[in-house]
């Protein structure tokens, strides 16, 4: 009897081995860098309110700057912008971003971005969820993708902001190259 108990023991043990193996090897995935599954370039227009401009704005301020430092700390800013193929800002928009960003750092301008872009064309359809610290001093910043819907479900992967012009504190402009390294 405590043969048979024994040999079921070691059998049920092998089997539920052999299963988390095989399990732990399906969901195992290598990232390459060099060959996303998914690649977008798109550039995000800005056109910020200033009280005077209702038909053009893209994003107003929600709340002002405090008076701690000289880099707009405490600024909250939320946006509906048109994302395009080129810098051409009347070029046909493909997505749009809507989110916020706010100034978070009093010694330097640095920002933090939330936002989503809603594709809804012949090509994609869905959203794309990015987030993270805008270090404007640097040349490119690195967001990240932490999801998305439909075409883009549960997307994740690389924005690198670039700065494509500034005019004023009106108009700015951000080359966004999107690299998709997990696609479903």
């Amino acid at each position: 009897m405590r043969n048979v108990v024994a040999r079921r023991s070691c059998l049920l043990v092998l089997l539920l081995l052999l299963f988390t193996t095989q399990f732990a090897s399906a969901t195992n995935k290598t990232l390459n860098k060099e060959h996303p599954c998914k690649r977008l370039v798109l550039y995000y227009h800005d056109i910020l309110f200033d009280g005077s401009d209702v038909a053009n704005a893209t994003s107003a301020t929600i709340t002002n700057e405090t008076r701690l430092g000289n880099f707009k700390f405490g600024k909250l800013v939320v946006f509906d912008d048109p994302m395009t193929r080129d810098n051409h800002l009347h070029s046909p928009a493909v997505a749009r971003a809507q989110g916020f960003y706010f100034y978070d750092m009093k010694s330097n301008y640095n920002s933090w971005f939330a936002d989503t872009l809603v594709f809804n064309s012949t090509e994609h359809k869905g959203t794309l969820n990015i987030m993270g610290a805008d270090i404007m001093a640097a040349q490119t910043r690195d967001l990240s993708v932490v999801g998305g819907t439909r075409d883009f479900f549960m997307a994740r992967g690389i924005a690198t902001m670039e700065t494509d012009t500034i005019q004023g504190a009106k108009y700015f402009r951000l080359k966004m190259d999107i690299k998709l390294y997990e696609c479903y």
